[in-house]
């Protein structure tokens, strides 16, 4: 597996696979092709269905100024659903070079047949199965192991990535009115904390990590500077439900360095072996895995034990499987934003469940990432960030 950093991607919303991915696309052929006459794109597939939405057209146009954008929503590309094809010209018509390139997931790249080649390979063990009998036989915690691979280096980084989530919580807190695009949706986070401070106990605690939550989530969705965790789209879970025990439980915020390690560790070993992309395994590889992430995070947090983590883990992504992609109008906003909020509280639902348990359990992780894998080419394209099917195709016939 590679590093962690590809799992924590500081960056602009509203996605990490329909924005994030296609702008680091267009800066890449721009830097290598910098005196064209003339740039084309064609996004194929899932990245032409929503990209729209997604704001997929402004992250490349920003990037490369007059460039002539094609949509084909309805060519799939064999490698990957969001598939995007550059070309440029010199000023008598030429082609001067053509690039074809697939965003994947989490803001990463990968040409067809091979995976990025960003990073180097860092864990040389590459499932949960392997880790944990690993961190059982040393003695050593999942954060522990990631600093092993990772060094000490790894916690300035991790100190960045926290500072920008709490960023992201405490201005979606302070932001109200209304987001962009046709839908008109109004802000949430901050009605949310208020009258979650008028409740006690229970009530409150579930209040309040809704608002965190929403906050994160309503900053992706009007194009604010998130963390992708391990998506944009599923961005406010794993921040909503940390900054809730950090602000309640007055954890240290090097034991919360320590649980997003724990959690980056979880989410790597789901892109490794399955997918992130809600265009390639629906909502499961982003919701779903975000909140295995916080479940982790969480249950680490409270003491939990290497076995009760991966426990809490499985139960996070186990309980999501099957969860379609299905963005109301191509924005990350419906059903997006509320999903973020209610698996932050099913994570940790998720936590206190694996504290109950010696974290024996008959379904392992590993079992859980296969069958969201499989579940996820089983589903049909227009579940799958398409905008075409389920939630979305209902919008459009009540509308």
């Amino acid at each position: 597996m590679k590093t962690i950093r590809e799992i924590y991607r500081i960056g602009q919303g509203p996605s990490s696979s329909h924005t994030m991915g296609p702008r680091k696309a267009a800066q890449i052929f721009l830097d290598r092709n910098p005196n064209a006459a003339r740039y084309e794109v064609t996004l194929y597939g899932s990245l032409a269905a929503t990209g729209k939405g997604h704001m997929t057209d402004v992250a490349i146009s920003d990037t490369i100024p007059d460039v002539n954008i094609q949509w084909e929503p309805h060519t799939f590309l064999p490698f990957h659903p969001n598939g995007m094809k550059f070309r440029c010209y010199d000023s008598n018509g030429s082609e001067r070079d053509c690039w074809t390139v697939f965003s994947i997931g989490g803001g990463a790249l990968a040409e067809e047949g091979e995976m990025p080649q960003e990073s180097q390979e860092l864990y040389e063990l590459n499932s949960m199965t392997e880790i944990l009998k690993y961190c059982n036989w040393s003695g050593r915690s999942y954060w522990e192991y990631v600093e092993m691979k990772e060094g000490t280096e790894i916690w300035d980084f991790l100190s960045e990535v926290w500072h920008t989530m709490v960023e992201a919580v405490e201005r979606g807190l302070d932001a109200e009115g209304v987001l962009p695009g046709p839908l008109n949706l109004r802000r949430k986070a901050a009605a949310y904390y208020v009258k979650a401070t008028g409740y006690k106990d229970n009530l409150r605690t579930r209040g309040l990590v809704f608002s965190y939550a929403l906050a994160v989530s309503e900053e992706n969705a009007s194009g604010g500077r998130i963390v992708t965790a391990p998506t944009c789209g599923s961005c406010g879970v794993l921040p909503g439900v940390l900054y809730h025990l950090w602000k309640s439980k007055d954890f240290s915020e090097m034991r919360i360095l320590r649980a997003l390690a724990t959690a980056g560790l979880i989410g790597n070993v789901v892109k490794h072996n399955a997918s992130i992309s809600g265009a390639e395994v629906g909502c499961q590889g982003e919701v779903g895995v975000a909140c295995a992430m916080a479940a982790a995070a969480a249950n680490q947090l409270f003491g939990g034990s290497a076995a009760q983590i991966e426990y809490a883990a499985e139960m996070g992504l186990e309980h999501h499987l099957g969860m379609t992609c299905d963005p109301v109008c191509g924005l990350v906003q419906i059903p997006c934003i509320e999903r973020n909020a209610y698996a932050a509280a099913r994570a940790l639902d998720a936590n206190i469940y694996s504290t109950f348990t010696d974290g024996v359990h008959r379904v392992s992780f590993d079992k859980v990432v296969e069958v969201m894998k499989q579940t996820g080419h089983d589903l049909p394209s227009l579940y799958k960030e398409t905008g075409e099917g389920g939630l979305a195709k209902d919008y459009t016939q009540m509308s």
